[in-house]
């Protein structure tokens, strides 16, 4: 069955244990906040002394559960790198299973892989993984794969050169992730936003959007807390802000504006009251601020802008980018962007002490156990044989009131970005080389027990509807069914209904710059039932019981043979950037085409134009079918502005797979990320000499075999003019991308690129 995700779960396989998992289940610990309770942990780490090492680069903090470890990595190199989940005998570094993904349609440069960490459910003991290309999927602890987004082509989630990317955190029956979203219809702007999965199904239960535009990526994790009765998380955002967000149902509370730019670091939360945030960039030095937690309450769908002044307990001037502060009681650990380890106390903002370990850090934060801070540092600070720049260093310090020592200092190989973890005795820490163990085999008597969760309240009356799924994704005559839930004004469930029971209507959001409707109806049993028409479309329907609504918003994409020719648009709406011009919006049901694309006029036929106003958006990926799709051909005309040095890049997507038109370049190219595969290479001479304002066509065609290589064939020629027989470009990927969504690509800096004639038809 076609659904938001590619559903491979079954009930019969998933691991449910009779007593909670314990573990080191987050990156951030048991407490959300870097810190272990355990005790009997070695004063000293020397590298000889390490338990085990394997060879598995990566950033990642280490998860732990079951005598077993967890942690992304990458190996391979070029076209041939895969990144992915990794399963380790946590006392011997056994390899016990790998689950690896090809990178593909991202930006990320260098091999800035690995950044996030896999997530232990405290209940099932199932994993969940979010990689840097955004697959989204869930395990079992034996590698069994549950359940699978590709969030790029789902939902429009972008990549960044950085290669930043979040780690989910479970909170009961949810599982919540982030990242920057430009998907389609309402949630078509980009946005720096937030998504709650029912960790079992991979369901949608809910997305949410507590800051303001995006400035930046960020990665930073949600911590999970109490506010006035509702189960809230605070987060630091791309658009530099703190907020808080309903945890049960993704609406925004509050939202405190900080700083110019993404706030990566994570806040801690001190007893529900004082929220600390620390920020600033390479370039930008920023502060550590700690903000009194405010009890407002949203009006609208909107959260409460809250002035920094009315809230800032204390400002410290510390800055630091991407590592985030750790704290014990009442006493934050933060490393600053220069290398220093700063102790501040939290309902103060007093500095106790400061030591210098480094030159600058990047990703890693401190971890607290049994008294000891365990810190891994970017670069060895030199003074050694070890030359800066390959290897890392980890430090032992033992924190005072007033001082800092140093109890050990060892050179790792490989520089650090990954966080350490601890459990059972043993430290876990990532390089770009390699992941250390230390410590000693077998059981720990220093274990300690998670601490109790506290008792979640009794629901009141009921004042809301949740239908889950609350995002949908249909073929052409698809029914698929919904759970629903009343909740309370807080979010908490009330029961679970009928659906049957429920009176659904088309909707149309007040505010929708597209009035359109979803081609699809609901049967006698609940279920919605998409139109057996192979035409696209979107929309939302919303329901009602009882006097309580709830609303889900839906898609259809007919597989192919699949056209747009864009005649059927009306051009209605005034530009702001060309006064006296007429357009249309793009095709609602596409993914990330919205405030990128647009319908205009132009050699009198309806075109896509991409839009140059935005700089922020001059380079866009647009999905326009369903991320299982493969073994098809994509053809489209397409044309840039310009003159001969001043064009821009035009293209389509094939199974993940861009096949660009480069204007300036005068080439034809097959890329799907620019540092693994790039065919021509880098400064190779023209293969395509194409003219500005000038129409072709351009085509695409996959080709996998039996032994999972395969062929990417690309050609172009002057529109009007036959096509060629020979393909103009072929490259052979060993371990070719299976299957993705087709779509569409322009690249405009100065001038528009225009697309016309889109077709998806099955390869013969």
């Amino acid at each position: 069955m076609k659904n938001l995700i590619t559903a491979l779960l079954s009930l019969t396989v998933a691991a449910v244990t009779a007593a909670p998992v314990e573990g080191w289940l987050h990156m951030r610990g048991p407490l959300q906040t870097g810190v272990s309770l355990e005790k009997q942990l070695p004063d000293k780490i020397l590298t000889e002394d390490a338990l085990w090492t394997a060879d598995l680069p990566g950033r990642s903090t280490p998860t732990v559960a079951n005598g077993r470890i967890f942690v992304v990595g990458h190996l391979g190199e070029g076209a041939n790198l895969q990144e992915g989940l990794f399963c380790f005998d946590a006392n011997t570094g056994e390899k016990l299973w790998e689950r690896k993904f090809n990178d593909f349609l991202s930006d990320i440069i260098y091999t800035r892989y690995s950044a996030s960490s896999p997530t232990i459910d405290p209940e099932t003991g199932n994993l969940f993984y979010q990689g840097t290309q955004g697959i989204f999927a869930s395990f079992t602890q034996d590698g069994e794969m549950l359940w699978q987004h590709s969030l790029m082509e789902a939902l429009g989630r972008m990549t960044f050169p950085n290669g930043r990317t979040a780690t989910p955190v479970v909170d009961r029956d949810l599982v919540i992730t982030r990242g920057i979203m430009a998907n389609w219809g309402a949630q078509g702007p980009p946005w720096d936003r937030f998504y709650g999965f029912d960790k079992k199904t991979g369901e949608l239960v809910w997305a949410a959007k507590p800051g303001g535009r995006p400035k930046d990526s960020c990665f930073s994790s949600p911590a999970l807390g109490w506010l006035d009765g509702k189960r809230v998380f605070y987060a630091t955002t791309g658009d530099g802000s703190v907020v808080c967000a309903n945890a049960r149902t993704g609406e925004a509370i509050w939202q405190v504006p900080l700083f110019k730019a993404g706030i990566n670091a994570s806040v801690v939360v001190y007893k529900n009251d004082i929220a600390a945030a620390i920020y600033g960039t390479p370039y930008e030095p920023g502060q550590m601020v700690g903000l009194k937690i405010p009890h407002v309450q949203p009006t609208d769908a909107n959260p409460v802008v809250v002035e920094r002044k009315q809230v800032e307990l204390w400002t410290v001037n510390i800055s630091t980018s991407t590592s985030s502060p750790i704290l014990v009681g009442d006493t934050i650990y933060v490393v600053a962007e220069k290398g220093e380890l700063h102790s501040i106390n939290i309902r103060t903002g007093k500095e106790n002490w400061k030591i210098k370990l480094g030159i600058e850090q990047r990703n890693a934060s401190p971890l607290f156990a049994d008294g000891k801070i365990y810190l891994p540092m970017l670069e060895n600070p030199g003074g050694s044989d070890e030359a800066t720049g390959s290897h890392g260093a980890f430090y032992v310090i033992k924190p005072g009131k007033n001082e800092a020592k140093i109890l050990s200092h060892a050179v790792l190989d490989g520089r650090c970005f990954g966080t350490p973890s601890v459990y059972n005795g043993k430290i876990y820490v990532q390089t770009t080389k390699k992941l250390y163990c230390f410590g000693k085999a077998g059981r720990s008597r220093g274990l300690a027990k998670s601490p109790k969760a506290k008792r979640w309240p009794k629901p009141s009356k009921a004042k809301r509807l949740q239908i889950v799924p609350s995002e949908i994704l249909l073929a052409p005559g698809q029914a698929i069914s919904f759970r629903t839930r009343k909740l309370d004004a807080n979010g908490f469930l009330v029961e679970e209904v009928d659906g049957s029971r429920l009176k659904w209507e088309s909707y149309i959001p007040p505010t929708a710059k597209v009035k359109a409707r979803m081609n699809a109806s609901f049967n006698e049993r609940g279920q919605i039932v998409a139109d057996k028409k192979m035409i696209s479309s979107a929309g939302a329907f919303k329901a009602t019981l009882g006097g309580l609504t709830g609303v889900i918003r839906g898609r259809v994409l007919p597989a192919p043979p699949l056209s747009e020719n864009f005649e059927g648009f009306d051009l209605t709406e005034d530009s702001l950037a060309d006064p006296g011009v007429k357009f249309a919006y793009p095709p609602l049901p596409w993914i990330g085409a919205r405030f990128k694309f647009e319908v205009r006029e132009k050699d009198g036929s309806n075109v896509l134009r991409k839009t140059i106003e935005n700089k922020r958006l001059q380079r866009a990926t647009v999905f326009i079918g369903e991320q299982s799709m493969s073994n098809y051909t994509v053809q489209a005309d397409v044309l840039t502005d310009g003159r001969r040095r001043k064009m821009s890049d035009v293209g389509i997507i094939n199974q993940r797979y861009y096949i660009v038109l480069k204007g300036n370049e005068q080439k034809i190219e097959i890329n799907s990320n620019l540092d693994r595969i790039r065919v021509p290479e880098r400064g190779s001479p023209p293969n395509y000499r194409w003219k500005a304002n000038t129409w072709h066509t351009l085509k695409a065609r996959i080709d996998v075999a039996d032994d999972g290589s395969g062929i990417i064939r690309a050609k172009a020629w002057p529109r009007g003019e036959a096509e060629p027989k020979d393909w103009t470009l072929e490259f052979k990927h060993d371990n070719a991308h299976k299957s993705g969504s087709p779509g569409l690509f322009g690249f405009s800096p100065q001038v528009p690129v225009y697309i016309d004639n889109v077709t998806v038809t099955p390869n013969e």
